[in-house]
């Protein structure tokens, strides 16, 4: 049997709060006998893009052999992304879910550093073997752009749109989220 290890990354003022998806996620899996990682990545009300980064490459390096499954959250996404240009072969995973990332439109002070520098579907392939997919809303402020035209059709993701879902958030209802621990289990179940 081949085991599964999990990371989950937060974003942008995220202190892994137990009403948030990402939390329960973790919770459930974790309940299951799953091996998931979830690292409070440091200053997350006033990130810095290399300290970050350098967070990530730890935790990578740690899920060790097996199926290698990470979940992104908001600017979360766009680590990934920035990670993906510079990602070195040992960094590859399985799979991964990029949920809600925000737009290139935004201006906010916190997350400027993080903008990534070219939305290359080439170089994010380099980062996942098996597939990468988004999970996104028709309606998050946080991306005014759309998610699914600016991120799904331009990185050739496998885009699932929810339906008035913000920014999915706590504030958006998605505390208790089945159809993502669905998908992190099998690969199916999220609403496209």
């Amino acid at each position: 049997m081949t085991s599964r290890r999990y990371l989950v990354v937060h974003g942008l003022r995220n202190h892994r709060s137990p009403e948030h998806w990402q939390y329960w996620l973790v919770s459930r899996l974790r309940d299951r006998g799953e091996q998931v990682l979830y690292p409070q990545l440091p200053s997350p009300d006033d990130p810095v893009l290399s300290d970050w980064l350098e967070v990530l490459r730890t935790e990578l390096g740690m899920l060790g052999d097996g199926e290698r499954i990470v979940l992104c959250h908001s600017l979360g996404c766009w680590l990934w992304l920035n990670h993906a240009e510079t990602a070195q072969a040992e960094h590859k995973v399985d799979r991964l879910l990029l949920v809600a990332p925000p737009g290139l439109s935004r201006q906010d002070a916190q997350i400027q550093g993080f903008k990534p520098a070219s939305l290359d579907r080439f170089l994010l392939s380099r980062t996942v073997s098996t597939g990468a997919e988004l999970a996104c809303s028709d309606a998050d402020p946080w991306c005014p752009e759309g998610s699914k035209d600016l991120y799904g059709d331009r990185l050739g993701l496998r885009t699932h749109v929810i339906e008035g879902g913000g920014h999915l958030s706590i504030d958006d209802g998605f505390g208790p989220w089945p159809q993502v621990e669905a998908w992190a289990l099998t690969g199916r179940g999220l609403v496209s």
